[in-house]
């Protein structure tokens, strides 16, 4: 069992661990000390001269990095989960060409604000990890795409990466080993549909940000054509503290599938939101207590993983860990790690509505479901909400939203469909109260 009692704040939020052992993300932040300095005083880059035998010992092979990264369980970061290590190993090595390695720091999920601080309070960190991948991988260049509306984490980044070439350990002969790898940042304009991995792409090549058809998939066909591996910013920061205490020390922090931490941005009606970085499998419970409770009312209802992940209500959340199988298993995802919690004031409606603004809004319009849909979505909540519903309206929604799902070229279509299921599966009552009384429900309780 993981003691949860001792918990350390840092960051310009409030950010936490619970663990005896060494934090891996937030170790001994301030929110000043992220300059290499610091960095390297907190044991960094002490992974990278493990993996190239410049600590004393003999190295590893590209091979045996991966290996720990399998056996760690480190799943990706960014929302779909899928195991790091194997997707690593998808990349073909031999390949006489370039090949790439991407972070995906597009973070637009409302919500999730995790990604950012890393960034901001702990760039090295994923530098360190990028550099670890790559050899791994045996890629030379890499790209980290930046959301277009944190440039001021760009230009921290920026600053990061030029004190690390100064510093060679960026660029040929890396600590004096014959492995050369070069880092670059690239920023985005703010557009959520670049965090989609080829619509990343399509924009780093100076492209409009639209997702493309897959296969093939960017393991074989992505930056510039040539073999790209993507990972999320909190999936390479987790890198080097596998590589320095080993996947199997990982894999024994969280649960069985479900190696490690992870960084949840717990948003919403609490006293306290912010990030806070906890074993996989804790219970919600104990989230919701390190970030002081639900504020304003009773616990109604949580989104656990991001605005497209189904609902659920807050008696089921209580009951639940934090982890992939157990949230999927009450029927949503634990997608980037934003919890949005919502007490007993809040219209089911109404959030429903908002929510369903941002994916119309959202939308890159290249596929008909996605593009015509979700303004549909918006404009029948939208006739609920203000008291002009009609009893089919909810059957056209379920409609609507089934028909979205699985039926457009990248996941935004099932992001805007399945928080309007969810809605309907669970708080279906609400709705049935707005179109029979033209009025909230919520309204007339609270």
């Amino acid at each position: 069992m993981v003691d949860l009692s001792r918990f350390q704040a840092s960051g310009s939020r409030t950010c936490f661990h619970g663990r005896h052992i060494e934090p891996q993300i937030y170790a001994g932040l301030d929110g000043s000390n992220w300059r290499l300095a610091d960095y390297v005083a907190r044991g960094g880059y002490a992974a990278l001269k493990k993996v190239l035998g410049k600590d004393g010992g003999a190295g590893l092979t590209p091979e045996a990095v991966i290996a720990e990264v399998k056996l760690g369980g480190l799943r990706g970061r960014g929302g779909a989960g899928f195991p790091t290590g194997l997707k690593w190993s998808f990349m073909p090595r031999q390949h006489p060409g370039p090949k790439y390695l991407v972070c995906n720091s597009d973070e637009g999920e409302p919500g999730t604000c995790k990604d950012r601080d890393i960034l901001r309070h702990n760039p090295h960190i994923v530098i360190e990890g990028m550099a670890i991948a790559a050899y791994a991988m045996g890629v030379r260049t890499a790209y980290n795409y930046i959301h277009g509306e944190i440039f001021e984490v760009y230009e921290r980044f920026e600053e990061a990466l030029a004190e690390a070439r100064a510093a060679g350990l960026l660029g040929e002969r890396i600590l004096g080993s014959d492995f050369g790898f070069d880092l670059y940042a690239h920023h985005g304009f703010g557009a959520y549909i670049c965090g989609e991995e080829t619509g990343l792409l399509e924009s780093i090549e100076g492209k409009k940000g639209q997702p493309r058809f897959k296969p093939p998939f960017p393991a074989s066909v992505g930056l510039y054509g040539k073999p790209t591996t993507i990972n999320n910013t909190e999936t390479f920061a987790a890198v080097p503290w596998i590589i320095r205490h080993g996947g199997q020390a990982y894999l024994d922090i969280g649960k069985p599938n479900n190696g490690g931490t992870k960084i949840f941005s717990v948003v919403g009606d609490v006293e306290r939101p912010g990030n806070f970085e906890i074993p996989l499998g804790t219970p919600f419970a104990r989230l919701l207590e390190l970030a002081g409770g639900v504020r304003g009312g009773a616990l109604k209802a949580v989104i656990p993983g991001g605005s497209s992940a189904p609902v659920l209500p807050g008696a089921t959340m209580m009951d639940l860990t934090m982890d992939y199988d157990a949230i999927a298993k009450a029927g949503s995802m634990l997608g980037s790690g934003a919890v949005i919690v919502m007490n007993d004031s809040r219209c089911m409606v109404r959030s429903l509505l908002r929510l369903d603004y941002f994916y119309m809004h959202e939308s890159c319009g290249q596929c008909t479901p996605c593009r015509e849909g979700t303004g549909w979505l918006w404009r029948i909540v939208h006739r609920i909400e203000h008291g002009q519903g009609r009893p089919e309206d909810l059957e056209v929604l379920e409609s609507v939203a089934g028909n979205i799902i699985g039926r457009t070229i990248c996941a935004l279509g099932d992001a805007a469909a399945m928080p309007v299921q969810g809605m309907l599966r669970h708080f279906r009552d609400e709705f049935v109260w707005h179109i029979e009384h033209k009025t909230c429900k919520v309204a007339q309780t609270v």
